[in-house]
């Protein structure tokens, strides 16, 4: 399961130009640093547009079956359990630079980059006219690594550079294999305070490193 990320750069153009993406100048307005970003919430999600990537806001739940789905089981999409035209024609790249996993006493653990850098989380999105508002959008899960496995049995689907505009643009039997645990290689996993746990919390203070196993837990979870 996913159910909290991070997106500390301090503007949009930062992001934009990390992505090589366009973006709109509206939408500035509506983007600030996240060090607890919660399901519900606007988030940012890379498409693929006409002549070069696009980055935009979105909400974080997908509407199906009268519900507002965060995460879906990548297995499941890519086996066709419900989403077959999702999954043909509306991928995306959720934005983020990290990403929260829970052990089973409620401690979080932020995965993130040893560098710093981005990580585009493979989604599905419903478009604007679908949802009457911003466009919605899910997070695929898989199979954890091992620096996951410690944690959570699960994890997000985090798409390899190399691979993100094929993921954006290809058919749906081309990205098949993509549905599997990420490498461990330039990932970190960082035990964070229980502050996290509290969507009320979101700022730097969030991302400071304890010592494993120190947290103590608070009684407001989610």
């Amino acid at each position: 399961m996913c159910a909290r990320t991070t997106l500390t750069r301090k503007r949009l153009r930062d992001v934009a130009d990390e992505l090589e993406a366009e973006f709109s100048e509206e939408d500035t307005a509506l983007y600030r640093p996240r060090y607890n970003a919660a399901p519900s919430e606007t988030l940012w999600v890379l498409r693929a547009g006409a002549d070069r990537r696009v980055l935009g806001p979105a909400t974080w739940g997908y509407r199906a079956g009268g519900r507002s789905l965060i995460n879906v089981r990548g297995e499941r999409v890519g086996a066709g359990g419900g989403f077959r035209e999702a999954f043909a024609a509306r991928r995306c790249g959720v934005v983020c630079d990290g990403f929260f996993e829970w052990d089973r006493r409620h401690r979080p653990t932020w995965f993130h980059r040893a560098d710093g850098g981005l990580l585009l989380l493979g989604g599905l999105y419903q478009g604007a006219m679908e949802t009457g508002g911003l466009p919605r959008f899910t997070i695929l899960t898989t199979r954890p690594n091992r620096l996951v496995a410690a944690v959570h049995d699960r994890m997000p689907l985090i798409l390899p550079p190399q691979r993100l505009d094929g993921w954006l643009a290809d058919g749906a039997t081309r990205v098949l294999d993509l549905i599997a645990p990420a490498p461990e290689t330039g990932l970190l996993a960082t035990p964070v305070s229980t502050r996290v746990n509290s969507v009320r919390h979101d700022g730097p203070e969030c991302l400071v490193a304890v010592e494993p196993g120190s947290q103590d837990v608070q009684r407001e979870l989610f």
